[in-house]
């Protein structure tokens, strides 16, 4: 005889909606080298860390603005407000090595290692509006002044 088995009428788990991800995969450039730069803008507003990467005189500066607009790009798409996003997680994983060999004297060889990253960028909507206040936060404020006036 066979088992009846009785199906969980369960809704798949979404991932969290108010994370967005982008991604960027293989980039020529070392993933130590890009951790110099990503380390200063995680945890800030993701338009203030736009600002700060674009006066950074580094390729991986380069690399992260593109990967941060194209995530705020992707929020924006999905309707979270541009002004509360922050960056709440970035990394940089190492990504496929190239070997090379240089010739060197006495006829060695010395290897050269070409190292790429992935670099992943993840905005999430904060509660904060960057340069200023969040509209509801505001009015609660304006409720509270007014209730203690009369």
């Amino acid at each position: 005889m066979a088992k009846t088995e009785s199906k969980k009428s369960e809704a798949p788990v979404a991932p969290d909606p108010r994370k967005v991800k982008a991604v960027t995969k293989y980039v020529r450039i070392a993933p130590r080298k890009l951790r110099l730069v990503i380390d200063t803008i995680r945890k800030r507003p993701a338009l203030e860390a736009v600002g700060i990467l674009s006066l950074m005189p580094r390729k991986g500066a380069r690399i992260a603005v593109k990967t941060l607009r194209s995530a705020i790009a992707n929020a924006k798409n999905l309707g979270l407000d541009e002004k509360r996003l922050i960056v709440s997680d970035i990394r940089a994983d190492g990504g496929p090595v190239m070997k090379r060999f240089m010739s060197r004297s006495k006829g060695r060889a010395e290897r050269i290692l070409k190292r790429s990253s992935h670099l992943t960028v993840i905005v999430s909507e904060g509660r904060k509006v960057w340069g200023g206040e969040a509209p509801e936060e505001a009015k609660a404020k304006k409720k509270q002044a007014v209730k203690a006036a009369s």
